[in-house]
């Protein structure tokens, strides 16, 4: 399953207050991601967002198309909520109010992969 990486500039010394932006997150109503037709597109398998600094990365685990996962996230309740309470703490805005502004900043924010490895990978070359 693959993963990505999105980062966030954030004023240092608010480590306080950004965890608990995540600590209250609302989940996505739903895992399955579907593409601009309704149409099965991928899953979001999990989440996890680290901090240092004035650093913060949100990683999603996920299956299927990226940039369809990228445009449920930015539909989502919980997600819009969670750019809305980062603003005051960005040292560069996001333009996350949108969709189209919400999938291009992801894009923007993207790291790009190095390497992946996963136990799950080993098993299925065993088989």
């Amino acid at each position: 399953m693959p993963f990505a990486a999105i980062t966030y500039d954030i004023k240092p010394g608010y480590e306080k207050e950004l965890t608990e932006i995540f600590a209250n997150f609302r989940r996505v109503r739903s895992s399955q991601v579907r593409d601009e037709a309704g149409e099965a597109a991928g899953t979001i398998l999990a989440t996890a967002v680290f901090l240092r600094d004035d650093t913060l990365v949100r990683v999603i685990e996920y299956t299927g198309d990226l940039e369809a996962v990228a445009r449920h996230m930015a539909s989502q309740p919980g997600v819009r909520e969670v750019e809305a309470k980062l603003k005051p703490y960005l040292t560069s805005p996001r333009d996350t109010d949108t969709v189209e502004g919400f999938v291009a900043t992801f894009r923007r924010s993207l790291l790009n992969t190095v390497a992946q490895i996963s136990v799950r990978d080993l098993q299925g070359a065993a088989g």
